[in-house]
């Protein structure tokens, strides 16, 4: 029988289908609008999940969320935004939309999230260049893995800037105990199709008070001002989660703790079978204060390692692609119908952001050519994971 393709994490519903009855019950009772009974169950369900530590706004991305939390904290035009380097565009984006400027940091070697000792190399600069301290920081909690939140955040207070965690890799890691998301002064997750939990597309900012939350709320439904008719002082926008999709989202918290533990348990497993590979490495956590949900297992290869096919592949001529051993084993594990890919091209060298200031150590840079993710989703299985490994042990000459 032929095997199926192995997806990187694909969206996974409940085997209850409690999905399927919410959405239904927005159809049966018409709230199929941005706001409702839904939205509200899930929201609520996220601040238990978080211990009820900090309110929770459903938006319609993380990308949403994460310009939204920059109009919190007063972003705008000429202003300067620090942002992790190794990431998503959608980290960086939402300062464009601002039409503030990002600073690019680069990665710590343990977590490969922002290095806390160029942030602050970086805040003393950009302060001695331009006479004033940039207005927040972006944090990434990459692939799951927590940042290095106690030293960040120590910087963040020192000089007195804001602190936005982007958790969107991050629902259900912890740190020091702490839930991902509830660090820094706001937090975002993401609900994509290939994320812990979907809500098809979707997202949430975590706030600390009540009056944050309704400000969010207000900007996120067009700023419409308290009248019998449409009254604006303020753009707004339209980024609040449909009650249908937020259906999806009730139905998934059902299963997210066990979407974290069979993360975890894959995490495991490629440990065991891919550990002692000489030459290749997985990241783990750090120590007993990291808690990663392992959203994607992610591996380096050494560049001495030799990958059948490796020799035939085009020369590279940019400073920052992957090396070819790394794309060897891509194209090699693609062909037998397995997902894989490289980690995030550092932003900072990216052409769209050319011009942005950028503050690099080369760990960012260093980890895109050798770094790779692997299948971790909840369709994942055991039996897919040895048959990742052996065509990976396969692929090694």
């Amino acid at each position: 029988m032929e095997r199926k393709r192995i997806y990187l994490c694909l969206a996974h519903m409940s085997e209850a289908g409690l999905e399927q009855k919410y959405i239904q019950e927005a159809f049966d009772t018409n709230w199929v609008v941005p706001l409702g009974p839904n939205v509200n169950g899930f929201e609520a369900d996220l601040e238990a999940f978080v211990m009820n530590r900090k309110r929770v706004v459903a938006l319609s991305s993380c990308t949403a969320a994460l310009h939204l939390a920059l109009l919190q904290l007063g972003v705008g035009q000429d202003d300067e935004v620090l942002c992790q380097s190794l990431s998503f565009c959608a980290s960086t984006n939402p300062i464009a939309y601002c039409a503030a400027t990002p600073v690019f940091i680069d990665s710590e070697k343990d977590t490969w999230n922002m290095d806390p000792v160029l942030l602050e190399h970086a805040i003393l600069d950009r302060f001695a260049k331009t006479g004033r301290n940039p207005k927040a920081i972006i944090v990434v909690d990459l692939y799951g893995m927590p940042a290095k939140w106690d030293e960040i955040e120590e910087v963040g207070r020192k000089y007195d800037i804001p602190i936005i965690e982007d958790a969107a890799n991050a629902l259900g890691s912890h740190y020091d105990g702490k839930p991902c998301g509830v660090f820094g002064n706001i937090g975002t997750y993401s609900f994509n199709g290939n994320k812990i939990i979907t809500t098809s597309g979707g997202g949430a900012l975590i706030c600390d008070d009540e009056e944050t939350k309704k400000r969010t709320v207000f900007l996120a439904t067009q700023a419409r001002e308290n009248a019998p008719y449409y009254q604006h002082e303020v753009i707004g926008f339209n980024y609040r989660l449909s009650n249908i999709c937020a259906g999806i989202g009730r139905g998934q918290m059902t299963v997210l703790d066990d979407h974290i533990r069979h993360h975890r348990h894959l995490h495991e497993l490629y440990l065991e079978l891919l550990g002692k590979v000489e030459g290749i490495t997985i990241q783990d956590n750090p120590s007993a204060k990291f808690d990663s949900n392992f959203w994607l297992t992610t591996i380096t290869l050494d560049p001495s390692i030799h990958v059948r096919g490796q020799e035939s592949l085009h020369p590279h001529y940019s400073d920052c692609e992957p090396n070819d051993n790394v794309e060897a084993l891509r194209v090699i594990l693609d062909q037998a119908g397995i997902e894989a890919r490289p980690l995030w091209k550092p932003m900072h060298k990216q052409p769209v952001y050319k011009n942005a200031p950028a503050y690099v150590n080369g760990i960012s840079e260093a980890l895109f050519k050798v770094g790779m993710c692997l299948p971790s989703g909840p369709y994942v299985t055991d039996d897919d994971v040895h048959y990742i490994v052996n065509c990976i042990k396969e692929a090694i000459l």
